[in-house]
């Protein structure tokens, strides 16, 4: 289910919502040069890092690879800090509606989770 056209565009708009979720926690919650250094650079470092270490034969290229286990790891670490930082950003109905619909996500692709933590 994972490999679905429909479920991978989802999975793309949950990343773009987590980017989204935390340029708005950076310029609502701070102010002066903070505003556009975490607005713009907290999202700018989230992406560097789901881009960057990556397991072999997941679509796209692995600049580092990882172990499955990280690349779970990292992808809920993601998805929490965008839940948190809306919720901190004072977005709680943002941070829940975006909670429920990664849990959703990944229910759908349990057959994804169940490799990534097979790989080694």
């Amino acid at each position: 289910m994972s490999s679905n056209p429909i479920n991978l565009g989802f999975r793309f708009l949950l990343e773009l919502a987590g980017l989204f979720a935390m340029g708005y926690w950076g310029w609502s919650q701070h102010e002066g040069v903070w505003r556009f250094l975490l607005g713009f650079g907290v999202p700018l470092l989230a992406a560097a890092l789901w881009g960057t270490f990556r397991v072999p034969n997941d679509p796209g290229k692995a600049p580092v690879v990882v172990p499955g286990w990280v690349r779970l790891l990292l992808e809920v670490a993601y998805f929490a800090a965008a839940v948190v930082l809306l919720a901190t950003a004072y977005q709680p109905t943002a941070a829940l509606i975006l909670g429920v619909l990664v849990v959703f996500h990944y229910a759908l692709s349990y057959d994804r989770i169940r490799w990534l933590l097979t790989l080694k």
